[in-house]
């Protein structure tokens, strides 16, 4: 039979479907014509499902990034049309899937590919007859995904069970390929893989409600209870054997792993023949019970329990990474939990870890911004954590003894007595110099040791003289009878005398009576003072916590009302902007939610300037007295013949509202300069008024959402905004005391504004000559400005330039060197480690890879243990313990950046509070680890064992103190009230596991794009100018922007882009919803 007719026809037709495909993307063919000719095509000139699939989802050599918005919906008319199948969408995703080049670049790392190594649909593997792929791929797949299932809710998706035979063929490769993408060693994270390994979760998130609807499917149940689908079912309950262990650490949900663990266990097996069916429900009992008896039950080899000097380092290194974290019920029962009693050894480890993270602070690049609060927690927040270890005339060591003992074991080079000072040999050192004096000297104030005794402790004279110790009530009633000045005050912090933390009690004691008694003129010289010395915040929050420092304040703005009597407002805004600025401080600082306050209420003004007064909103979204409000500022800021800023204006508009409009009238002022609205006098004079004491901390918001309108598209706007930070940071003309309040703006906001600034000097514009005066103005406030936890730009590039995997190898470096020093007790100098690495690789990594580098390193340390011979513990029996608390302790050791959320500081208290989200802890990790310790064990014995006991040994440090409330002291209830309701939170959380942008993420930019509409307040601006009346059309396209990160490439979009991680590149979102998955028959996607 001659078969060449039909060859031509096949041949002609995938020439007209294939010109059509071409055609209909290169002209931007509107939905419903496609429709139409598509199914005139389809008439005339058939062709397979698959091979129009393959049309359209075929990635090209000039055009391999990622699929064209315009396909999803041509595929859903394709598919309405009968074009198109099930089958055909995943068969041709899978085929041209990103995931395959995670596999491909494993590959390469590690060698080529042996030659039985199959790829996850069965096939060898053969570098040369790949495919091309799609650099990305997820949108589209997480898309396609969705509509499936919509599709199969309808009935219409899998019909027969031909189709359904189909689907779980392909079905069964998707989920090879996931696991093996998990399964894959990490790589750099600067590199495009573990770009791509980032944005496979939300594939796979998808994939999962596919997964849950077939198995409701009738087709699919039908099919799979025949025996031609034995090999089928047989395989893809393989494949869901290794993919549940992955959904269950990424945290679904336990019914719905119940449900497929049930389909694989009952509906799959019933292809089997009953001999086998009955020996698969024996094995799934099996598992029912061991996941009932959990690791309780498992029995491991036994380890003793040792606590070392360099788990304390590890400690205290992770609780000052970021704002401390120091409660002190916390911490003193988490001594307890980890010495079991032995409070000498604990005091001593103390002393020694103190001593070892100054150590190593001082070495590094950010000396500056980490020696001054750990030289301050040293001197003054040690001694009253000793003084409850080991309080005088209750301890049967004396403390002195302790303290004389872990002196004796401090390197004298690095930290050198009094009379080695005068050396001319010695290195001297400004954070590491008369420390030990200091540190003895606060021992003796706290009556650690007699002050007869303070020469023998140190082992010559003292150089200095004794303070006498303060008292908080005493400090507190000279303040408030104005005996005591604030800079006096606030100079105390500064002296390393030990009487810090009684000067910081007696300052949040001042702000909550001045909040109380509504005393806001001499509140507001208190919060000036403190914003002007950023790391004083580090300091005072050694002792006390956010929400008893900032809870007072929030309450007393979230109330502030004017006087039925108000005379002049000016002073209201006044005060009102520097009691404000001092809570931006702290959450700019320090990177906090509204959450971490205490403020839960939508209708909190505190927490509406916190989330909305950076977010430039257009015209059509702000309300009727909001536009009243922004054109009155404008016409009082830039109207010559308006009168300025007057007491009808600030009467009319509460400070708190004009902090949530700060972000749009900025915008406004920007778009109106930009396009002639504003003149450059009128610019000038307008800044003014912005640069005086009752408007400038308004400057925080508004220079926030100035750094990220640079990234609008217009480039007269972009120009419009570094002139109008020049006027603003560099002012001609300003009094002393705004002078020295924008001097702390300039700190809250400079680092942000340093990285964007040089980020558009780099990419934008490179041959503008007004950034660089900002960068120099900012150079000197950037060191002072953030302390998130986050790493830096010059600390990540270093880990990811190690060999041979980046950051993953630098980490593997870091618990190796951590292990080894526990290991060698006669190395006195600690081994470098920032904790910020690990809180860097979790964000990145993600904790699950990290749990598992600690794993492999402590298995490798611990070999000896497991090996018949054992020889390699026969000269250290003690190692296995020694490592076991390393593991713990990085385990155990809280992230800044997964704090649990502050109990509500509102009165009355928020009705309702949302749940905080956030990434798993380390700890909760090796929980979901150690509850699969049976099935682990069926494999890696070993690793179950490890598992286990590093559990256990967590559980143990992390156990929640039985603290009965008729023994809590009466005197200490209003100072404890905050840390003892949080008590339980904190314990739980202490183990949060090791942080991006947004950890690396310091700053993120939040979009406010649309068009701005010039309201009226532009159009009289615009009539007094000379200027016709029109809309002005600006879009703020800011990117994220990762502190310190400017450009990272596989982190911060596509190669080669402007740093836009915008797969929707000119797509109009309005008209896609991706989220419901609707999808409308027009979509403007030119």
């Amino acid at each position: 039979m001659d078969n060449q007719p039909v060859a031509d026809s096949l041949r002609k037709s995938l020439f007209l479907w294939t010109e059509f495909a071409r055609r209909c993307l290169n002209e931007r063919l509107p939905i419903d014509k496609f429709q139409t000719f598509a199914r005139l095509l389809y008439q005339q000139h058939h062709l397979p499902p698959a091979a129009i699939a393959d049309l359209f989802l075929r990635p090209h050599p000039n055009d391999c990034y990622s699929i064209d918005p315009r396909i999803p919906p041509y595929l859903q008319k394709l598919s309405d049309l009968g074009c198109i199948d099930t089958p055909a969408i995943l068969k041709t995703l899978y085929k041209y899937s990103s995931a395959h080049l995670l596999l491909e670049e494993q590959s390469v790392g590690s060698g080529s590919l042996a030659k039985d190594t199959k790829t996850p649909n069965g096939d060898s593997a053969d570098a040369e007859s790949k495919p091309l792929r799609w650099k990305s791929s997820y949108w589209v797949e997480e898309v396609l995904f969705f509509r499936i299932v919509k599709s199969l809710h309808e009935g219409e998706a899998v019909r027969n069970t031909t189709t359904a035979y189909a689907v779980l063929q392909v079905v069964s490769q998707w989920i090879a390929l996931f696991v093996a993408t998990a399964s894959t060693a990490p790589l750099d994270v600067m590199s495009q893989a573990s770009s791509l390994r980032m944005e496979l979760g939300s594939a796979k998130a998808a994939f999962v409600p596919l997964l849950m609807r077939l198995t409701d499917n009738e087709a699919v149940l039908r099919i799979v209870s025949r025996p031609i689908a034995r090999e089928i079912c047989r395989e893809l309950s393989a494949n869901l054997a290794d993919f549940l262990p992955q959904l269950a650490n990424a945290g679904t949900s336990r019914p719905m792993l119940d449900k497929l663990e049930y389909f694989r266990n009952n509906v799959l097996a019933s292809s089997e023949p009953v001999d086998k069916k009955k020996q698969a429900v024996d094995a799934a009992m099996n598992d029912m019970l061991d996941s009932a008896a959990g690791p309780d039950s498992f029995e491991v080899r036994q380890v003793p329990i040792i606590s070392t000097r360099t788990g304390m380092y590890i400690h205290l290194n992770a609780c000052l990474a970021g704002r401390p974290l120091i409660n002190d019920n916390v911490f003193i029962s988490f001594l307890n939990n980890r010495y079991a009693g032995d409070n000498q050894h604990a005091a001593m480890d103390l002393i020694l870890a103190s001593f070892d993270i100054l150590a190593t602070a001082v070495f590094r690049s950010n000396a500056r911004e980490d020696a001054p609060l750990l030289r301050s927690f040293l001197i003054n927040k040690v001694p009253p954590l000793l003084f409850q270890l080991l309080p005088p005339g209750f301890s049967p060591q004396p403390a002195e003894t302790c303290i004389t003992n872990a002196l004796n074991q401090v390197d004298t080079g690095l930290f050198p007595t009094a009379s080695a000072m005068f050396n001319e040999d010695q290195i001297s050192n400004p954070y590491t110099s008369s420390v030990r004096e200091e540190f003895c000297g606060a021992c003796v104030l706290h009556g650690l040791i007699n002050r007869e005794r303070l020469e023998a402790v140190l082992g010559e004279m003292p150089m200095s003289s004794q303070p006498e110790k303060k008292i908080r009530d005493k400090l507190v009633q000279d303040y408030l009878s104005h005996n005591l000045k604030p800079q006096d005050l606030l100079a105390d912090l500064d002296r390393d005398s030990g009487n810090v933390g009684t000067v910081c009690h007696a300052i949040a004691e001042i702000i909550r009576r001045q909040c109380h008694e509504k005393d806001t003129m001499s509140l507001k010289l208190l919060c000036i003072e403190l914003v002007q010395k950023p790391q004083s915040l580090d300091i005072l929050l050694l002792f006390e916590s956010i929400p008893t420092v900032l809870g007072p304040l929030c309450q007393l703005l979230d109330h502030w009302r004017y006087e039925e009597d108000q005379a002049e407002y000016q002073p209201v805004y006044e005060e009102f902007g520097s009691i404000l600025l001092l809570a931006l401080a702290f959450v700019y600082r320090y990177g906090l939610e509204p959450s971490d306050l205490g403020l839960y209420s939508p209708g909190s003004a505190v927490r509406k300037i916190i989330t909305q007064s950076h977010v430039g909103r257009p015209d059509a979204q702000l309300s009727a007295r909001e536009k009243e409000h922004v054109n009155g500022w404008l016409l009082g800021l830039f109207d010559t013949e308006a009168g300025g800023l007057g007491d009808d204006l600030m009467s009319s508009c509460p400070p708190q509202d004009f902090y949530c409009l700060a972000a749009s009238l900025f915008q406004s002022i920007v778009v109106g300069y930009a396009h002639g609205y504003i003149t450059d006098e009128a610019l000038k004079s307008g800044v003014e008024y912005l640069v005086d004491t009752f408007l400038l901390p308004a400057l925080v918001p508004a220079i926030r959402f100035l750094t990220e309108y640079l990234w609008t598209e217009s480039e007269i706007e972009q120009k419009a905004v570094i002139k109008i930070l020049q006027l603003v940071l560099l002012p001609s003309a300003i009094s002393s005391e705004a002078n020295s309040l924008l001097a702390s703006v300039k700190k809250i906001i400079a680092k942000p504004l340093h990285n964007a600034l040089q980020t558009y000097l780099h990419r934008r514009d490179p041959s503008n000559q007004d950034i660089q005066p900002l960068l120099n103005m900012l150079k000197e406030s950037v060191p002072k400005s953030r302390r998130l936890g986050g790493a830096d730009m010059s600390e990540i590039t270093d880990w990811c330039r190690t060999e041979p995997h980046g950051l993953w190898s630098s980490l593997k470096t870091t618990t190796h060197n951590l292990m080894q020093w526990t290991a060698n007790p006669g190395l006195n100098m600690p081994t470098s480690y920032s904790h910020r690495q690990f809180i860097t690789a979790a964000r990145l990594m993600g904790p699950e890879q990290v749990l598992r580098l600690i794993l492999e390193e402590l298995r490798q340390q611990i070999r000896g243990l497991y090996e018949a011979n054992g020889q390699e513990l026969a000269h250290q029996p003690e190692l296995p313990s020694l490592v076991h608390d390393v593991a713990a302790a990085l385990i155990c050791a809280p992230d800044v950046t997964k704090e649990p959320p502050a109990a509500c500081t509102e009165n009355p208290p928020a009705s309702q509070q949302l749940p905080v989200q956030r990434l798993h802890t380390l700890r909760e990790v090796l929980r979901l680890e150690a509850e699969k310790c049976h099935e682990i064990q069926k494999t890696d014995p070993v690793l179950a064992d490890i598992v286990v006991r590093l559990y256990r040994r967590v559980e143990g440090l992390m156990a929640l103190p039985q603290v009965p409330t008729d023994l809590l002291p009466p005197s200490n209830l209003n100072d404890m009230g905050a840390g003892m309701d949080m008590m339980n939170t904190d314990l739980n959380n202490m183990s949060a596991d090791i942080d991006m942008g947004s950890a690396v993420m310091d700053d993120i930019g939040l979009n406010g794009g649309g068009d701005v509409n010039m309201n009226t307040g532009m159009e009289s601006l615009a009539a007094n100018n000379g200027h016709h009346d029109h809309n002005i059309n600006g879009n703020d396209n800011g990117d994220m922007m990762l502190d310190g990160l400017p450009s990272m490439s596989g982190l911060d979009g596509p190669p080669g882009g402007d740093g836009d991680a915008n797969l929707f590149d000119g797509l109009d979102d309005t008209n896609l919803d991706l989220d419901t998955l609707e999808w409308p028959d027009a979509m403007n996607m030119s």
